[in-house]
């Protein structure tokens, strides 16, 4: 069975200068990564990082990107239950990038919207974040079953 049209729920954006992160990484180090990262993400920044600071810095500013994106296309801005740390942005085996919430924002989130996509890339400069978030998907009626 064949699943029906996906509609858009909401749909964010952010492009961000890479001194901007930079700068605040500087500024503030390890409390930063922990207000923004959360645990897969801190871990895979801090591989990065170790092995090409400006790599590490670059992975930093497109989840910091993303995070700001998907909080624009669920229309919450980074107001509960909304918060950096729980929306990841983790990449499958493939390279694929995808969402990954915890709670309390991922329950909030399953009673509202289906599925999310995230595009993200970079520049020498700038980073950008791209989100999709699906409504959620129709259930048919078990009414001819009663």
């Amino acid at each position: 069975m064949q699943a029906g049209p996906s509609i858009v729920a909401g749909i964010g954006v952010d492009l961000l200068r890479l001194d901007r992160i930079e700068r605040a990484y500087a500024r503030r180090g390890e409390k930063f990564l922990r207000r923004i990262l959360g645990p897969q993400e801190l871990e895979k920044f801090r591989q990065r990082h170790a092995r090409d600071p400006v790599r590490g810095l670059r992975f930093l500013a497109t989840r910091f990107a993303a995070k700001e994106a998907f909080s624009k296309a669920i229309g919450l801005g980074m107001h509960s239950p909304m918060a950096w740390t729980r929306m990841q942005t983790l990449n499958d085996p493939g390279g694929k990038p995808r969402v990954q919430l915890s709670e309390p924002l991922a329950g909030w989130y399953a009673e509202r919207f289906g599925k999310a996509h995230v595009s993200i890339t970079d520049e020498t400069d700038v980073v950008a974040a791209f989100v999709v978030v699906e409504t959620l998907a129709a259930t048919p009626s078990n009414s001819l079953e009663d």
